[in-house]
């Protein structure tokens, strides 16, 4: 079921009646999700009433795949049915057991790694940072036979980070004090902790990852349902701005290369985050719809100043006949005090200096 606890006020009768519907739908769409997407080859993508290939709908990613292969598969692409098989009823019987919820790649490891369902699991936490968050607000996710999300290399992992990343990450680490991450004030905590942004791409699945797209001759516009962030791509060939020009989502132009929307952007913030990069990351998209249920979405990831080399992942967008709902992350959200409270007196009881400007 897509979560909804914490953002949208619900009767309960609404709530059954969203989760019976939400299991139905993706019951209906598992056998397709079972094959490892690919190129279309007879599929014939329909077009928009002004002959564009229509990308328009709500897409879904709610992938079980993760996004770095491990190290258990060495050089395998792709698993066996058997293996699908497998670990589909395994996180069936984890997560449908009133378990906590397992969020990004801990999904897929904890299915994988899960040889017993003896016992009672309601009380296991795969979150350590926020814990004992039920698996029963979670949509199910699927199992798409890939063993990564990250096509290039074909390694099937991330690019190792250059020696000048890996000493700002050190030193990032070495100044975060207690708890995650810096906690003297709301500007250290992160943009989504804030609601202000996930920013993207966004590999998060089964949390409220839904997308709408909707074209015109002039433009597609992508609005997610996290934080409801809306991009407008123009599709008439304007150059980006100047690079004193910063923004959050960075500044997307797109082009039709046959039925796949390319989109390339940059101009990012320097406040903006992609797994450390930030105002150097240089991205270009591709959505191409493969069949009638599904958008294969790529993306490569170029920052010199923090990978080796550039890196390339894909993730198939489910067709979802939800709609996309509000998501009002600001309205009672309690926690920002909470936290900077908790980090105070985190110290205090560590006896640690209480850091300047702090409160």
């Amino acid at each position: 079921m897509r979560h909804r606890g914490l953002f949208v006020s619900a009767s309960l009768s609404v709530v059954l009646l969203v989760f019976s519907q939400a299991r139905a739908l993706v019951a209906a769409q598992a056998a397709a999700a079972a094959q490892p997407p690919g190129k279309a080859t007879t599929y014939k993508v329909p077009r928009t009433a002004f002959g564009q290939p229509d990308l328009q709908g709500v897409w879904a990613n709610n992938t079980a795949t993760p996004l770095e292969r491990l190290k258990e598969f060495g050089d395998r692409t792709v698993l066996t049915d058997e293996e699908v098989a497998r670990l589909q009823k395994r996180a069936d019987e984890i997560f449908g057991s009133g378990a906590d919820a397992a969020f990004g790649d801990d999904f897929f490891k904890a299915a994988l790694a899960d040889t017993s369902v003896a016992g009672d699991r309601s009380f296991r936490s795969f979150d350590k940072v926020t814990g004992n968050y039920s698996a029963v607000w979670m949509v199910e996710r699927q199992f798409d036979r890939r063993t990564s999300l990250v096509t290039d290399p074909p390694s099937g992992r991330i690019p190792p980070l250059t020696a000048e990343a890996e000493e700002r990450q050190r030193q990032s680490a070495a100044g975060r004090g207690v708890g995650v991450g810096p906690a003297n004030g709301p500007e250290d905590r992160p943009l989504s902790e804030r609601c202000i942004t996930f920013g993207f791409p966004d590999t998060l699945a089964g949390y409220n990852s839904y997308y709408q797209l909707v074209q015109s001759p002039a433009s597609v516009a992508v609005l997610s349902e996290r934080i409801h962030d809306v991009r407008v791509i123009p599709l008439d060939g304007r150059p980006h701005p100047p690079s004193s020009v910063r923004l959050w989502l960075g500044d997307s132009r797109g082009h039709w290369e046959g039925d796949t929307l390319v989109v390339d952007t940059t101009n990012f913030s320097g406040g903006s985050s992609f797994r450390g990069s930030d105002e150097n990351l240089h991205l270009v998209e591709r959505f191409t719809r493969v069949n009638s249920t599904t958008i294969n979405y790529e993306f490569t990831i170029d920052d010199p100043t923090v990978w080796t080399q550039p890196w390339t992942a894909m993730i198939p967008l489910t067709r979802s006949s939800d709609q996309i709902y509000e998501y009002a992350c600001h309205e009672g959200n309690y926690a920002l005090p909470g936290v900077l409270r908790g980090a105070r007196l985190k110290e205090q009881s560590e006896q640690l200096p209480t850091r300047p400007g702090s409160r």
